[in-house]
Formats: C-alpha cells, structure tokens, sequence
C-alpha cells in the first residue's frame, strides 16, 4: 500500500509566524501613546471640497461641491496609503446650447402634450483614486501631525443631468437623454498639500489644504443628439480647490494616568 505524500506544513508556519508578529508589534505599539512617539494605524474619515474647475471643464460648468470617504494607512515613518471617494454636485452649467434646437422662438421649450416646461441642469460625477504621501512633523501637538503632502491616481467622471420636474418631455428623458448629457471620463491625477492633525486625546482628528486635478478625459456617448455626431476629442479638465477631511483612527489609546501603591 501507498500512503499519500504529507503536505507541507511551510504555509501554516508562516501563518503563525505572521500572527505572532502582528500581537508582538501591536504590544509594543500599546506601550507607548500617541504623544510619545510617531504610532502606525488605519484611519476612516469623510471628506468634502469646494472647487473651481479650469480647462475644457470651465466651458460646461461653474464650481462645485463634492462630498465622499476615505480609508487611510498611516504609518510609523509618517509615509501615507490609501482609498478616496467623491461624488461631485454643482448647479451652474454653462453648456446648455443643446437644447436651442427644440426651443420655440421665445426660448421656450414644449412637453409631450405641447405645453411649457421647465428643464432643469445641473453637474454630476465622481471621482475615486488611490492616493500615497508622507506627513512632515514640523508643526502639531504630535510627531504624528504636521505639514503632509499626497499624490493620488484614479478615475474621473461627469456629465450633465437632466430633470424635467414639471413635465413630460421624452425626447430628452430616459435613454434619450444619454444623447445630450455630456458623459465623459477618464484618468485622473491629484495633488494635494496641506496641514494633518491627530489630536493627543483623539478628539480632533482633521486635514486641510489646497488640492489640485487634472483629468485626461473623453466623452463616452457614441453621439450627441443635438449635432448628429460622435465627440471623439481628448479634454484636459481641471479642478482646484479646498479639501476637508475628518478622521477617526483606529487604535487603542493608553491611559494618561498612573496608579502609585
């Protein structure tokens, strides 16, 4: 008889070497607080902008508000890693000349029974990267803290939504209106410097400072309605602004107090 050949056993060494690391550090981490010295930890936080957009981007909108979450690694060299998500809203669209060719001579535009109706514009999109940088401890309560720069690759969309609140008008609802909306996408770059503050006591935990895209962009529609033809040509859209961040580490802080028998 043949017995069958005994597994390695080198994947669950590892496994426990690795678990036994990890307890170790985060023992010797939860000697000291974050006061003391410059700590390693994940952090959540929820973040908000308000941009002025620049290149092809200022010809179809005005400013706008973006709100969205991230997920952070900081570690004990201060270098920074991590996940950003943003949703962008604004309400000044300046590319509204699609919609001339079905106006009535005053400007008016008609619903499915021949009425007038209001259209209603606004901007849409979103913005995801992953982002990396480093936090210079100059100024702060902490050695955790101070001046920190970050650069970040992702993914950068918009386009025009369409409403029509007090009427029925299909040629520019539903499918139809992914002729006329203008989506468009593509890589993105970010850079951001500012100030990072994670509070002795874990009560304020915040970031601020000036941030700046570029979006290497295309629309996506195969045609746009109102000229009869595909946009196919490469767009540069710029966004700078103030970005806002409050954040919640994820450690355990010691207590500031001692106990003398």
């Amino acid at each position: 008889m043949i017995l069958p050949k005994r597994k390695s056993n080198r994947f669950s060494v590892f496994v426990l070497w690795f678990a036994i690391l990890f307890c170790f550090s985060g023992r010797l981490q939860a000697q000291f607080t974050i006061r003391d010295t410059v700590i390693s930890f994940p952090m959540i936080g929820i973040v908000a902008a308000y941009q002025l957009p620049g290149g092809d981007l200022a010809d179809r909108f005005g400013n706008n508000l973006n709100v969205g979450g991230i997920f952070q690694w900081k570690f004990r060299n201060n270098l920074l890693v991590g996940l950003e998500g943003n949703f962008l809203f604004g309400e000044n669209v300046k590319e509204s000349n699609f919609l001339d060719a079905y106006k009535t001579p005053d400007g008016n535009i008609l619903d499915g029974k021949g009425h007038f109706t209001v259209v209603a514009l606004s901007e849409r999109g979103m913005k995801f990267e992953i982002k990396t940088g480093k936090i210079f401890p100059v100024i702060g309560p902490n050695k955790n803290c101070g001046l920190m720069t970050t650069v970040g690759v992702g993914y950068l969309q918009h386009k025009i939504r369409i409403e029509t609140p007090s009427g029925n008008v299909p040629f520019i609802e539903g499918e139809y209106s992914k002729g006329f909306d203008r989506l468009t996408n593509g890589i993105s770059l970010t850079e951001f410097f500012g100030y990072m503050n994670f509070s002795n006591h874990k009560l304020v935990n915040f970031y601020v400072g000036i941030e700046c895209t570029q979006g290497f962009t295309k629309n996506k529609r195969a045609q746009n309605f109102d000229t009869g033809i595909q946009d196919a040509k490469s767009r540069m859209d710029l966004l700078f602004g103030i970005r806002l961040g409050w954040v919640f580490p994820i450690y355990k802080r010691m207590s500031d107090k001692s106990y003398i028998n």
